[in-house]
């Protein structure tokens, strides 16, 4: 047997170019389905349980898609924006906690979340390194951004402007890292969490100035009119929010009309849930979701779209092997001196008919086991890709 085995392993070894064709193209017949299962299933474990763990939401009368994943998962694409007000309505009807999201502005290429501290409870996270954020201008990381940009508590990040041309004159916040986050393994770690306040003024709708009493800024008084100090065009708007200019910051209007993009209703129990639904369900502007039920439309969708592929798939495979038996078939009748060759120097028909058995049963077993190995590779890094495609 030993052999037996050494000679196909040697046929094998020296028509390498024809071994690693048809290596490959068995690997790529058994990975390709197998991946895109392997990413379909992951892809639905991250979507419903990140869905089941968030009751409700309360968003504009838009795509729910878009406000499930832009609340969810922080993607790029933002829906339309409510009055920050409709969480406080929420709150105020006793029927469930709010907790506001902002999800509009960016770090790079990460997300900057807008929330309060009770986001932080509900999630379940932690602050592993630092302290959790207090005041204006602070932010906390989630472990990938840290690791990623190498972030520290007492570092800083930077908000990213949102077009080239800023006509509105709102400058990047310099904002500073007061903690990191323990890792969660889901789309919090990579995202940078400030206080929806500090979300409002990246926006603009809340700046600070330079104190014109004071004797250094006296070059830059346009007028004085009793107490009232009018300042000149050299007078800036603070980027960085500093313990000694925090005062001077101050917002313009409302805040209850300020924008939010979702507000995370916690309902007490179920009747609560049933009559908080049935609070929107009339209303043209707002719409009340739950997320579960939205991320189910979507995998309903996923799954029909997998079932088109995969059995494309089997058809292209079916014929795949095929061509590869042919290609076995036709190398037999090529071989068929050599075969006679083997029969003169001695070799049973048996002998020989193992030697190219295992020589087809080597290829197919190393296109397998590289099928098996892609397969595994993909569902290492398969998480990850998930949660970079749903942000995007």
């Amino acid at each position: 047997m030993k052999h037996v085995l050494y000679m196909a392993w040697r046929y094998v070894a020296y028509h390498r170019i024809k071994s690693l064709i048809l290596v490959g193209a068995i690997a790529l017949i058994v990975f390709i389905p197998a991946a895109l299962r392997v990413l379909v299933r992951q892809g639905e474990t991250q979507l419903t349980a990140r869905a089941e763990a968030t009751p409700l939401l309360l968003g504009a009368r838009d795509s729910p898609l878009e406000l499930a994943l832009n609340s969810l998962y922080f993607s790029a694409d933002v829906p339309e924006t409510i009055e920050f007000g409709r969480a406080q309505d929420i709150a105020a009807s006793g029927l469930a906690g709010a907790i506001p999201l902002y999800v509009r502005f960016r770090s790079q290429n990460h997300p900057i979340v807008g929330t309060t501290v009770d986001y932080f409870a509900y999630r379940g996270l932690r602050v592993a390194a630092g302290r959790q954020m207090a005041t204006l201008g602070e932010c906390v990381v989630g472990a990938t951004v840290a690791s990623a940009r190498g972030l520290e508590p007492g570092d800083q990040v930077i908000s990213s402007p949102e077009s080239v041309f800023d006509l509105a004159g709102v400058y990047p916040l310099k904002m500073r890292v007061t903690g990191v986050l323990s890792p969660s393994h889901g789309p919090d770690d990579h995202a940078i969490f400030v206080d929806v306040k500090t979300a409002w003024i990246i926006e603009g709708l809340a700046h600070g100035h330079e104190d014109l009493r004071q004797p250094q800024a006296a070059g830059r008084v346009l007028r004085r009119e009793g107490s009232n100090i009018v300042g000149n065009a050299s007078v800036r708007e603070y980027q960085e929010i500093t313990p000694e200019n925090i005062d001077s910051f101050h917002f313009h209007g409302d805040v209850a009309t300020f924008p939010i993009t979702a507000v995370i209703a916690l309902p007490t129990d179920q009747k609560s849930t049933a009559l908080l639904l049935g609070r929107y369900q009339s209303d043209e502007a707002l719409q009340l979701l739950q997320p579960s039920e939205v991320v189910d439309e979507l995998l309903a969708t996923v799954f029909s779209v997998q079932n088109v592929i995969v059995a494309a798939l089997i058809v292209v495979g079916t014929t795949t092997l095929a061509l590869v038996a042919l290609v076995f078939l036709l190398s037999l009748r090529l071989r068929r001196g050599e075969i006679e060759t083997m029969m003169k120097i001695g070799g049973s028909r048996p002998r020989i008919v193992s030697i190219l058995g295992l020589e087809m049963a080597g290829v197919l077993g190393i296109g397998l086991l590289v099928s098996a190995g892609l397969t595994w590779c993909t569902s290492q890094i398969g998480p990850n890709a998930i949660q970079y495609f749903l942000r995007q």
